[in-house]
């Protein structure tokens, strides 16, 4: 079915058809200042007055989807868009294979939607609430640029979360978007409901690892949202995915440019320590890949999960790129072997591959970021320096799943709680770290410059050369 024409010249624009619904219309203007609200007290507020060069979406078309302009970012056009159908969409996971997807919430699954899609919707503003002070420590105005895009991208992804909780959930849908206004990353008394959304971002290497692997979550969880069976859910994460592609991107190859700087300085210093020439080490750029890596592995949930079997058999949820990949869409006959701790030691076992269905999801997730780490280290090699870096154990640092409560190694070896709090500086991001990190992070606000840790990008963005001025200062 095909969605309504844009409208851009309304309070929220959208293509959903909020000017025939006005009942809809008016609750999600009511809920419009509270958000402004929202992001006047957490979200980037000292740069509230800057022209920030930004891409705005205004259409849903795979070609000229967004428009660039100087936009301060409180005046941002945070719209609601969903990728079109063309015909009837059909449900392609699970036990109602075949038949037509759903265009309303069926009653049964009710609360199993609604707590995905809140889950879903509570990492957005969390995210922005965690890098909400970057700015004062930016490399470049290129780089701010890219903040505040992410964080206005997050904003709109909140936004489309939103418009379902108030047009298929009712009283529970519009009680649940006030909550997520509520809730504070790191608050004790009102945490974000997922715990890697409440661990502190307060340096630039923290937030291009934040970008490359928990945005990296995002994609293979929008992914799998994108295969659901309740189909205005899967057209809201199919143009999510859209905008998400930048926020990897900017992850990504900022991690690039750290590594390619602090192997410049590597090797221009005697002891062969970049922190001796004002960079950032690679000892410290690895344990920042361990830390946030391992914090979003258990994102995807428990290895073994009676939830993902329900999802799938649901058709809440599929696996990544499900109707590309897949032949078998039921997954009633197949197993998945994993290793599972008991009495002390590693026990290979055989799940029911339903239950195994956030392994899977994992699996393609620790795949996509082992290439990028093979990128990183093709940086070392062309350098001439014999650092490797590496992705830990699936099993290293879990407050998740099977191995919560259980200690590793970065390999995967059980040792006891007392060993990996001997070493747990030697692996993960240590206070000592972020300090050192908070100290050289000073703001460069010049245009074309950039700070003394990292490499310039190749190329500007937005269709403008490097020296631009992304944010006017």
């Amino acid at each position: 079915m095909a969605l309504a024409s844009v409208e851009l010249d309304t309070k929220i624009p959208n293509n959903v058809g909020l000017s025939q619904d006005p009942k809809l219309r008016r609750a999600l203007e009511h809920w419009q200042p509270k958000y402004l609200e929202w992001w006047h007290e957490m979200g980037p507020t000292d740069f509230e007055t800057k022209d920030v060069w930004l891409r705005t979406a205004v259409s849903v078309d795979d070609h000229g989807w967004a428009n660039w302009d100087y936009v301060k970012m409180p005046d941002y056009r945070w719209g609601i868009f969903l990728t079109p159908r063309t015909q009837q969409a059909l449900i392609h996971v699970g036990d109602e294979t075949g038949k037509p997807a759903w265009e309303q919430v069926p009653g049964e699954y009710r609360n199993l939607l609604r707590r995905i899609i809140v889950t879903q919707a509570d990492t957005e503003p969390a995210s922005v609430e965690q890098q909400r002070m970057l700015g004062h420590m930016a490399p470049s105005l290129y780089d701010m640029r890219n903040l505040f895009q992410v964080n206005v991208e997050e904003g709109r992804h909140l936004w489309a979360m939103v418009y379902l909780l108030h047009k298929y959930f009712g009283k529970d849908g519009r009680d649940e978007a006030e909550e997520l206004l509520e809730r504070r990353s790191g608050d004790p008394d009102k945490p974000r409901i997922l715990g890697t959304f409440n661990q502190p971002c307060d340096h630039w290497l923290s937030f291009f690892c934040f970008t490359m692997f928990t945005d990296r979550d995002g994609k293979y969880q929008l992914a799998a949202l994108k295969e659901s069976a309740f189909d205005p859910l899967a057209r809201s994460c199919a143009f999510m995915l859209t905008e998400e592609a930048f926020h990897l991107f900017t992850g990504e190859t900022g991690i690039s440019r750290i590594v390619q700087r602090s192997a410049e300085l590597t090797k221009q210093d005697p002891n062969g320590d970049a922190r001796g020439q004002g960079g950032i080490d690679l000892d410290t750029i690895q344990r920042a890949i361990n830390y946030w890596f391992t914090y979003c592995l258990d994102l995807f949930g428990g290895e073994i999960s009676s939830n993902a079997a329900q999802y799938f058999a649901a058709g809440l949820k599929g696996r990544y790129r499900e109707a590309d990949r897949f032949e078998d869409h039921l997954a009633l006959d197949e197993v998945y072997r994993m290793w599972v701790p008991e009495g002390g030691r590693l026990v290979e076992k055989e799940v029911p591959l339903r239950n195994a269905m956030n392994e899977v999801l994992r699996d393609d997730y620790i795949a996509d970021c082992e290439r990028a780490v093979r990128r990183w280290n093709k940086i070392l090699e062309k350098e001439g320096l014999s650092y490797r870096f590496k992705l830990p154990s699936r099993r290293f640092h879990r407050h998740q799943g099977i191995y919560a409560g259980h200690t590793f190694d970065p390999e995967g070896n059980p040792i006891p709680p007392v060993v990996f709090e001997a070493k747990k500086d030697e692996w993960l991001l240590s206070p000592a770290d972020n300090a050192y990190l908070q100290s050289i992070m000073k703001p460069v606000y010049e245009p074309g410059k950039m700070a003394h840790w990292i490499a310039p990008p190749k190329q500007g963005i937005g269709g403008k050369p490097l020296d631009f001025e992304y944010v006017r200062m």
